[in-house]
């Protein structure tokens, strides 16, 4: 089959399992020709079919995700290398960015902290926002570590963006203009699906109620938090009020953000004015 003809049956495929299909079938073409997406489908008509192309869809029909297939994810502005001992970034983790950039619209944050940094993608999202910050990046897996740092020479960030290891914010001196924070937060009897599957389960689960890490890191959020700067935490989307409330007890103000969905993604923590 000619390629166009190859992406139609490979998204057929793929439909069964996945609720991206054609998505995924461009995006396997594009890395099998090592083209840009936009280019693959620009000149889709004039190009064959690789050879390596039906062991990539193979192994996306066994359920692996597509970043781990290609080894990359964009996210926000930048491109990062993912492998399977991070997280896969999504675009929910976005609805973070979107809402610092909201809150330093008149200024710009000179200190960034990220609790749980893994691949890189929230802190190194920021650097990129504001060219004159700096950033500390911190997870307690030596190998995800060990990627943000690569992301962050990839993307030549890594004279402003530093990587230590550490439990959450133990050892860590504030305050930070901008704390960026996406911990586990699935209760560990929760079914799960797809791509999720193949995530470090130490990313995804924090107790039967998924609250364990939301307990540990908000009590050092009043004196990690600069006046006038904020906390960006990620939630499940049925977790608002539980974490709000977890933000109260310490004294914070907070408001909710929406991802894209709609859904309560984020808890934008600030000291009270």
């Amino acid at each position: 089959m000619n390629l166009p003809d190859t992406l139609r049956a490979a998204t057929v495929a793929l439909a069964v399992s996945s609720d991206t299909a054609r998505l995924d079938a461009e995006l396997l073409m594009a890395h099998a020709l090592g083209l840009s997406r936009g280019d693959m489908l620009l000149r889709q008509r004039d190009l064959r079919v690789p050879e390596i192309f039906p062991a990539l869809l193979d192994r996306r029909l066994s359920g692996e995700p597509i970043a781990h297939i290609t080894g990359t994810r964009d996210f926000w502005t930048i491109s990062l290398r993912v492998t399977p001992d991070t997280l896969i970034p999504r675009p929910d983790s976005e609805t973070l960015i979107e809402a610092a950039v909201d809150h330093f619209r008149d200024h710009a944050p000179a200190s960034i902290l990220d609790l749980g940094t893994g691949s890189g993608a929230l802190l190194l999202a920021a650097l990129s926002e504001w060219p004159q910050a700096r950033g500390l990046g911190v997870d307690a897996s030596p190998t995800a570590l060990a990627v943000a740092q690569d992301n962050a020479v990839q993307l030549g960030l890594a004279d402003r963006a530093a990587f230590r290891p550490g439990d959450w914010a133990d050892g860590v001196d504030g305050p930070f203009d901008l704390l960026l924070i996406n911990p586990p937060y699935i209760g560990t009897d929760e079914p799960l699906s797809g791509d999720v599957l193949r995530d470090p389960a130490s990313a995804l689960f924090a107790g039967i109620d998924g609250l364990d890490d939301y307990r540990r890191i908000a009590p050092d959020l009043p004196r990690l938090i600069a006046p006038g700067g904020m906390a960006a935490i990620e939630i499940g989307y049925r977790q608002a009020d539980s974490v709000g409330a977890l933000l109260a007890e310490q004294g914070l103000a907070f408001v909710v953000r929406r991802d894209l969905a709609g859904l309560n993604r984020c808890l934008v923590a600030t000291h009270p004015s």
